[in-house]
């Protein structure tokens, strides 16, 4: 009988240990979004990693040039609540396919596993709720050291835009608030901030929101009076249809029609604005 317990007991040991790599391995693919990661190592565009320093502070900080001969404005992007993920990096490049220069803070560096960044974290779930932890005067002193970084360097002319989604796009929204050289600002279904800090927002700022996520976009109507009280530039569209994070659903390859039609619309409603020079 006890031959039988242990043989029973090594069987189901042997199933958790299976079935804990088999997990692990799921979320691993999910984090891994390989199809954007095949778009971006077949980009001909220049791709390099700088180590941003700041108050004791090293933010590994992806920057992507584009194919042109004259100077370019900057973009900085803030990337989703699931960190600097494949897809993070591709729409990176996507934006300097347009012309621009890309510069995207890894906004987890230093706090995965060993000191390390996104690419840390054992699973997705690991990422969003370090992402959600994230104390917000960190992430706007890296954010402003992303800025000045690409504002300094010798390709760029000088024009500073940002862009986020998800919460990432909150945090476009609060930087709005904190960064006085903005271009512009560009909100992908992210909340705003409190009205009394809407008042010291210089930059327009361009809201993407989606049709089926009330969580968001229920709080445009308010964010409208707000900024139109402080007398800011607001200009929102909402996608009927499309969920939260249609920019990456919609260019997944499972992408459900409004998804990929919101993603189409959004990004040519930016690159429009950025070519504007507005």
């Amino acid at each position: 009988m006890k031959k039988l317990l242990s043989i029973v007991a090594l069987i189901a040991a042997t199933v958790a240990i299976t079935m804990g790599v088999m997990e692990l391995s799921t979320a691993r693919k999910v984090q891994a979004q390989d199809w954007a990661k095949a778009r971006v190592e077949a980009s001909p565009r220049h791709h390099e990693y700088v180590q941003l320093k700041h108050d004791g502070r090293t933010v590994n900080t992806l920057v992507v040039y584009p194919e042109v001969s004259n100077k370019a404005p900057v973009v900085v992007l803030i990337h989703e609540i699931f960190g600097q993920s494949d897809w993070a990096k591709e729409m990176a490049d996507e934006l300097a396919a347009q012309g621009y220069i890309a510069v995207e803070p890894d906004l987890l560096s230093g706090f995965g596993p060993s000191g390390g960044g996104t690419e840390a974290f054992p699973a997705q779930d690991a990422v969003t709720q370090a992402v959600g932890k994230l104390d917000p005067a960190v992430v706007v002193a890296d954010l402003n050291a992303a800025a000045d970084y690409g504002k300094k360097l010798p390709a760029a002319n000088g024009k500073l835009y940002v862009a986020g989604f998800c919460w990432g796009g909150g945090k476009s929204f609060e930087f709005a608030t904190k960064r006085g050289d903005l271009s512009g600002a560009f909100v992908f279904y992210g909340t705003p901030p409190p009205a009394a800090a809407m008042a010291n927002i210089t930059a327009p700022v361009y809201g993407f929101y989606a049709g089926s996520d009330a969580r968001v976009s229920a709080t445009v109507p308010q964010a409208k009076i707000d900024m139109a009280a402080a007398k800011k530039s607001y200009e929102a569209v909402i996608y009927d249809g499309a969920g939260h994070g249609f920019m990456r659903a919609g260019e997944q390859p499972d992408a459900t029609a409004p998804n990929k039609a919101a993603r189409d619309a959004g990004f040519a409603r930016m690159t429009a604005v950025l070519k504007s020079g507005k």
